[in-house]
């Protein structure tokens, strides 16, 4: 069984996703802890109350970006992940992570990449007119969003639409497609 190591800044939904089809039995693999750089993130409760590790490290308790992700680093290792999973976490990504997991770190992002990368997505898509969005779950490089495509889901632009209404019809694509990336992800490890 894997170990999966999911870093989040909000509410946790993607990771919520993936939890489900764990336990469904759609997704091969185990959440074995839940990272935050936010404390108040609404997701470290639904890992809490299903009995999933969780940890806090706040950037502003470190005097470096390399000094805080060594020690996520450290934890994700000491949890033996063999892949993170970034659900929703706000924060780019930089060397100690690269280097500890490097092609073995996905995300999640919602539009068609590589239109529309980094925040604000799907403003970005209704501000350019476009008719078709989605989402596209990626290996982790040190460009962001520009790492290899694991796989994309399309969603229409419907002519009424608000970033509120797309955002909501994307996210639950990003539900369908995340865990099936991260089962490929997986796959390619063994």
């Amino acid at each position: 069984m894997h170990n999966l190591g999911v870093l989040i800044s909000g509410r946790g939904s993607n990771m919520m996703a993936v939890h489900d089809h764990i336990q469904s039995g759609a997704l091969g693999a185990e959440i074995s802890v839940v990272i935050s750089n936010k404390p108040q993130a609404q997701g470290l409760t639904f890992a809490v109350e299903n009995g999933i590790s969780t940890a806090v490290f706040e950037p502003k308790d470190y005097a470096s970006n390399n000094a805080y992700e060594q020690d996520i680093v450290t934890c994700l290792k000491s949890f033996k992940v063999d892949l993170v999973v970034l659900a929703g976490y706000m924060k780019l990504v930089g060397d100690p992570m690269l280097q500890a997991y490097e092609g073995r770190m996905v995300n999640i992002h919602p539009s068609l990449l590589p239109s529309f990368k980094g925040l604000n997505a799907q403003k970005q898509a209704l501000d350019y007119g476009v008719k078709v969005a989605g989402c596209t779950a990626h290996y982790v490089i040190r460009d962001v969003d520009a790492g290899p495509i694991i796989l994309q889901a399309a969603v229409p632009v419907l002519d009424d639409d608000t970033e509120a209404s797309l955002s909501a019809r994307i996210l639950e694509k990003e539900h369908e497609i995340f865990s099936m990336a991260i089962q490929e992800a997986l796959d390619q490890l063994n």
